[in-house]
């Protein structure tokens, strides 16, 4: 069964950094990534990594937010700087049963950590 677990979400002004965390338990080397939905708007895909170590990235964050896996620790990391009002938003991390993750489903969630960002 794999579980995932995200941390490090908290409050910061405009223009800080925060990195959040995703612990994954009984996960391989498939496809992850970072969604986030703040209320009243569709949930959103952010950053995506392959089990390849392939990357993509929304446009929104593109040069500010960073992902990356640390295989060894099967821990997904989103360092996010230069952060904005507008990426306030709950973060979750999602995995997927397969190695790339373009067009794909993923199959398992983490409950999310909040992220605010104060103008």
């Amino acid at each position: 069964q794999v579980q995932l677990v995200e941390s490090g979400g908290g409050s910061v002004q405009a223009g800080g950094s925060l990195r959040l965390s995703c612990a994954a338990s009984g996960y391989s080397n498939y496809c992850m990534g970072w969604f986030r939905q703040s209320p009243g708007k569709e949930r959103e895909g952010v950053a995506f990594i392959n089990g390849d170590g392939g990357r993509t990235y929304a446009d929104s964050v593109q040069g500010r937010f960073t992902i990356s896996k640390d295989n060894a620790e099967n821990t997904l990391y989103l360092q996010m700087n230069s952060l904005k009002p507008e990426d306030t938003a709950m973060y979750y991390c999602a995995a997927a049963l397969r190695r790339y993750c373009s067009g794909t489903r993923f199959d398992y969630w983490g409950q999310g950590t909040q992220v605010t960002v104060s103008s």
